[in-house]
């Protein structure tokens, strides 16, 4: 009996479908932190400016945020298979003209274009992904699947970005941003072979009726969302982390030096709130129940917070490693529970278009995190930041669990109203 209940936890959730389908996330994802790292050392030595980099990532996370809407109304109009592989063909042919503007020294203005073009052309791919998984997992195991792509996600921070560095030194940027179309291709090589069929078709609308434009799809999904007021909670969560991972962007530098580890410190620091990630995810995904999800949030909230705060007095390099290990578990646990509850909450004909709306939110926080980070820090000085900030998340983390987590039944998605026919 033991052995069985081991062997069926260590079983990955779903099946061949699934599986192959994060198998495309995994590589694509590693591909993309790769590329990162290539991309802003590149426009860095072509530059010299901290502008340009600080202008390159925003052409690059702009577009997810505005068009993350977009993307998901498209995944709940076309065949989702054929827009994933789309997706992926376009962004490698983009990636191999920005690799060519790295070998061949064109004008530096090419590469925040064609980021900017790349992370427009993937902006499918979230929304895609998530109602996919929805149909290739047994709702029983959704919340394992959710925490498996979490996990895989992290991973990504740690290992994308070293093997970057490692490109870089050895072959240079050009090579390494070939390498993330490369990644691209292969992705689209597995989704694939992934057999199509209705779990990847759009979802079937009722009624005789014109198709609606996409603001009123994006209203939609709002719609939707607002019907399911748990779900936002759970999103209110995961976007409170991503605002805490932008702030971090700008102060582990910081924290790297104030431990005495110089440059390094930096990576070194993200990798144990990655590290942390991947941890969080696997022990989100034995806890299952949602009855436990209150709980769970609770705690894992409470890790960032309290690791946030005392980030901004540690002494060493260990115990910051050791800090960043615990509010890196805590941080993913509000993605996870989102992405569970909002399948189980909505209705399908809606979910891609409500994770249309989630999944720039959380980008959005991202950024809002990372502007906040600067000033706070001039302020108040790197303790009194991190303090406020951990303070920050205890407080708001209070108040989005002072109510019971409540799972309801799916929520119907509206019905379109006929557009009546002009004589």
């Amino acid at each position: 009996m033991l052995a069985s209940a081991l062997i069926q936890r260590l079983r990955l959730p779903g099946g061949r479908p699934f599986h192959l389908l994060i198998t495309s996330l995994a590589v694509s994802s590693c591909g993309d932190w790769l590329y990162n790292v290539a991309l802003l050392a590149l426009v860095y030595e072509r530059t010299g400016s901290a502008t340009w980099v600080s202008l390159t990532t925003a052409a690059r996370v702009l577009p997810m945020v505005a068009l993350g809407p977009i993307g998901g109304v498209m995944a709940d109009r076309y065949d989702r298979r054929r827009l994933m592989i789309t997706a992926d063909v376009a962004r490698a042919a983009l990636m191999v003209l920005l690799g060519i503007v790295a070998a061949a020294g064109l004008p530096i203005l090419l590469a925040p274009a064609l980021a900017a073009a790349a992370s427009a052309a993937g902006v499918v791919y979230p929304s895609c992904v998530a109602a996919s998984t929805a149909r290739f997992v047994p709702e029983e195991e959704l919340q394992r699947a959710n925490a498996l792509r979490s996990g895989i996600g992290q991973a990504a921070v740690v290992i994308g970005p070293a093997l970057g560095a490692l490109v870089m030194v050895v072959a240079g940027a050009s090579v390494a941003i070939l390498l993330n179309a490369l990644t691209f291709i292969v992705s689209a090589l597995v989704v694939g072979t992934i057999r199509a069929g209705g779990r990847f078709a759009p979802p079937q609308r009722t009624g005789d009726v014109e198709m609606p434009s996409v603001l009123a799809e994006i209203r939609t999904g709002a719609r939707a969302l607002c019907g399911a007021p748990t779900a936002i909670r759970l999103v209110a969560a995961d976007v409170l982390c991503s605002a805490v991972y932008g702030m971090l962007t700008v102060t582990l530098v910081l924290i790297g030096r104030k431990v005495g580890a110089g440059s390094g410190g930096y990576g070194l620091l993200l990798g144990g709130f990655g590290i942390g990630g991947v941890i969080g995810a696997s022990i989100t995904a034995r806890l299952d129940a949602p009855s436990r999800w209150r709980r769970t949030l609770a705690i894992a909230l409470a890790l960032v917070g309290v690791a946030l705060g005392a980030l901004g007095m540690v002494p060493t390099l260990a115990a910051a490693i050791a800090l960043a290990l615990l509010g890196g578990g805590g941080m993913i646990v509000g993605e996870v529970l989102a992405e569970t509850a909002l399948p189980g909450m909505l209705d399908d004909e809606v979910l891609a278009r409500a994770y249309g709306l989630v999944y720039p939110i959380s980008i959005a926080g991202i950024v809002a995190g990372s502007l906040i980070g600067g000033p706070l820090v001039s302020l108040l000085g790197l303790t009194g930041a991190m303090a406020l900030g951990g303070a920050a998340v205890l407080s708001v983390a209070a108040l989005l669990l002072s109510r019971p987590l409540d799972v309801a039944a799916p929520v119907p998605a509206p019905v379109p109203v006929p557009v009546p026919s002009v004589a």
